[in-house]
């Protein structure tokens, strides 16, 4: 496709988020090497997690809403020694004092209990608003944020390895889920602290991260190879079936 003609491009990119980066700034170097300008991410991922993100490009930015509403999933690494501002590394941990080291069974119940359609409160470090003002911009000028909680779905929560204080697990959870809020939710019914390390968007929806394009991809010249049009969008979401809880 000729530079003059990706202006014109209608459809989505797959794209794999490196760490360090905001999803806005992701965005805008695929935009430098595809030179397609009308575009926009269908949900954001955190600086410091990596993973699925979907790229809209021309008319599939009107399908925006519709992608950020599929079930996501994610692998997560963390703590429950310590905490932090942020909930995760991007601020220095704080060690948390700790009575009793829960044992893997009871890590494995807290986590059942987690599961489903509940009320959770947002990160303080967030892009939640207060007052028109983003929740993070607020809570890094030292300023005390008190979010109200909101209506999340979590799908599943499966601890895949506890060697106290690490603890590995995953998420297939609906829109607007911190995974952040999911450790420190479970670390407060454990009695300990929840601290995420590492976090990786392994699939939204039908697109997974086996499938994602990354920048050195694209500037090897992938993006025709790579790039999903219109129409195979429209029916690749006719066609996905959600998770039974999806419309809960």
């Amino acid at each position: 496709m000729a530079a003059a003609n990706r202006e014109q491009f209608d459809g989505l990119l797959n794209f794999r988020k490196p760490t360090g980066i905001t999803s806005a700034k992701a965005l805008y170097k695929v935009r430098a090497v595809t030179q397609v300008r009308k575009s926009g991410h269908a949900g954001t991922l955190d600086p410091a997690a990596d993973g699925v993100l979907l790229l809209c490009m021309g008319k599939a930015t009107k399908r925006v809403e519709r992608l950020m509403n599929l079930p996501k999933v994610y692998h997560a690494l963390g703590r429950l020694d310590v905490t932090s501002h942020s909930l995760d590394s991007d601020s220095p941990h704080e060690a948390v004092a700790i009575r009793e080291i829960p044992s893997r069974d009871k890590v494995v119940q807290a986590a059942a209990h987690l599961q489903g359609v509940r009320e959770q409160i947002p990160p303080a470090v967030s892009a939640v608003k207060v007052g028109g003002v983003r929740s993070y911009k607020l809570a890094r000028r030292g300023q005390s944020v008190t979010l109200k909680p909101k209506g999340v779905r979590i799908d599943r929560l499966e601890i895949l390895r506890y060697e106290w204080p690490e603890i590995e697990f995953d998420v297939t959870c609906g829109r607007g889920t911190y995974i952040r809020a999911i450790i420190r939710d479970l670390g407060s019914a454990l009695g300990t602290g929840g601290c995420l390390t590492q976090l990786t968007r392994t699939a939204v929806g039908p697109f997974t991260i086996e499938e994602a394009t990354t920048l050195e991809e694209l500037q090897q010249g992938l993006f025709e190879q790579r790039r999903v049009a219109l129409a195979q969008l429209d029916h690749l979401l006719d066609e996905y079936a959600p998770h039974p809880m999806a419309e809960a």
